[in-house]
């Protein structure tokens, strides 16, 4: 019997940790590398005393074409393993993630979130929470056994698999929501439910309408569709407000492609920043603490909302790592977010009816945008309004290599603080003004004279390199985000679009 690690599966593949768990392309995603990988995972956790034979593990995976496949060769792996796979379906992350936390077992989603359907990841649950980055190494490091005649020479299973059948996790999931925010809590208002191809589609129709809101369901798509909350499409601005423009909706809602982060619009259709809505939904938590990574609107500090703010890199591991070092009584609330607006519930809470909502530390969709559809606070536009008006905005240099990220961040960061500074203000200084003061937390996020903040970042997912924006208008924001891609472009002399 052939045995790798995972470490070197992760080298000859290429697929590797990200933010959000293993990601690559689907043609590097072969059966061979992600029984591999759930074979390491099983085996870290069997060190730690999370798992041994008999022992069940969640399965699920959102709706891109290649889902059904990895999920197979995952299960053959949990199986290999002396597990038994409990296939979950197709639903949302956070849905499975509950599910398992609640049982005790190790979880694994198959999903590549918001990326295109050419690529995919596995997303890893231990029994009691995401896999975080200081757990990455002990996986890394898992001698993976290959077994004789299992997989052909291309890196595919020989004898197929067949899933188990599905295991409910949706009826809980909905019923946690149904039992925070009780009957009637949406009566009166009426809401799009944008579809795509969001995994999470019908079940967050369902949630809405249980709770008494009239909806509509639109641009349902049976083709997978990239919708990123952090970079929203020119596509679907234009849908939202297209939509809206009879003036029905109270709100127009969505998800991405596995459902944990969400998008609402307002009555306008202008799709809400995920950053602005985590700002209101810890407000309606009644949260003490608040973290979030350091790409995030700053009208979290400017609002005075909240006792204790922390900043954190990007990613959810890293903020569900600080969420447990601020929970410093059993009284306090903490919760977290991203900038793509996946909210996580570090402690349990009351709901409407008096009952406890428990936490659940991983990015969920749903909880925020119900938050701010029932607020007593006004309208979506007029609970926006009440905050700090700084606007953020995000985009992305997609098929950025690896190496040119390298090189750009190494001339980001040489010399002195003050030469650092110089070439900020050479950079970006004919439209930001001076650079004031650099923050190397994750990537490179500079503030200008102006106020202004520019923030630039590889992708952690792809071969990408995002840039984050922040400004005293959403049109300044946008403008100043195209003048910073298009400056780096030409200082490393890639063609213009």
């Amino acid at each position: 019997m052939a045995q790798i690690t995972v470490k070197d599966l992760m080298a000859e593949s290429d697929v590797a940790f990200g933010t959000s768990g293993a990601r690559g392309t689907v043609v590097a995603m072969t059966d061979r590398v992600c029984y591999g990988y759930t074979r390491g995972f099983l085996s870290y956790l069997s060190g730690l005393g999370e798992f041994q034979p008999g022992g069940r593990v969640a399965l699920a995976g959102d709706l891109r074409p290649s889902t059904p496949r990895i999920l197979a060769a995952c299960a053959r792996a949990v199986r290999d393993c002396g597990g038994v796979p409990m296939f979950c379906g197709y639903v949302p992350t956070p849905a499975l993630a509950l599910y398992g936390f609640a049982e005790g077992m190790p979880s694994l989603m198959v999903t590549g979130s918001h990326i295109p359907a050419d690529r995919n990841g596995i997303k890893f649950y231990r029994p009691a929470g995401e896999v975080l980055k200081t757990d990455e190494a002990g996986m890394s490091a898992q001698p993976v056994p290959l077994p004789e005649g299992t997989f052909t020479a291309e890196g595919m299973l020989t004898q197929a698999e067949t899933l188990p059948p599905v295991t409910d996790v949706e009826t809980a999931y909905v019923q946690r929501y149904l039992d925070h925010f009780g009957p009637g809590a949406l009566s009166g208002k009426r809401v799009g439910i944008y579809q795509h191809s969001a995994v999470g589609r019908d079940i967050l129709a369902r949630i809405v309408r249980e709770l008494g809101a009239e909806i509509e369901l639109l641009g349902r798509s049976d083709t997978f569709i990239p919708v990123d909350t952090e970079a929203i499409r020119d596509e679907d601005v234009v849908l939202a407000r297209d939509w809206a423009r009879g003036g029905t909706f109270d709100a127009i809602v969505s998800t991405d492609g596995d459902s944990d982060r969400p998008l609402l619009a307002d009555e306008t259709g202008t799709w809400m920043r995920g950053d602005v809505l985590g700002i209101l939904s810890a407000a309606r938590v009644g949260a003490s603490a608040v973290v979030t990574p350091v790409s995030s609107n700053t009208a979290l500090e400017l609002s005075h909302l909240f006792p204790r703010c922390r900043r954190t890199r990007i990613g959810s591991p890293y903020v569900i790592a600080a969420m447990s070092e601020e929970q410093h009584a059993p009284s306090d609330v903490v919760c977290g977010y991203e900038a793509n607006g996946g909210f996580l519930l570090g402690s349990d809470i009351t709901g409407a009816g008096g009952g406890t909502t428990t936490a659940l530390p991983t990015r969920d969709a749903v909880l925020p945008i119900l938050l701010v559809l029932t607020a007593p606070g006004g309208s979506v536009s007029q609970q926006l309004a009440s905050l700090p008006q700084r606007f953020t905005f995000s985009d992305r240099l997609q098929a950025f290599p690896p190496a040119l990220s390298e090189q750009l961040f190494a001339m980001l960061k040489a010399g002195s603080a003050a030469e650092q500074l110089a070439l900020q203000t050479r950079l970006f200084g004919a439209f930001a003004g001076e650079a004031t003061i650099i923050d190397t937390t994750d990537g490179v996020r500079a503030t200008f004279s102006s106020g202004e903040i520019i923030h630039l970042r590889g992708s952690g997912n792809a071969p990408e390199l995002r840039c984050y924006t922040e400004a005293d208008s959403e049109a300044r924001a946008a403008a100043l985000n195209r003048d910073a891609l298009t400056s780096v472009t030409a200082e490393l002399g890639m063609p213009a679009d």
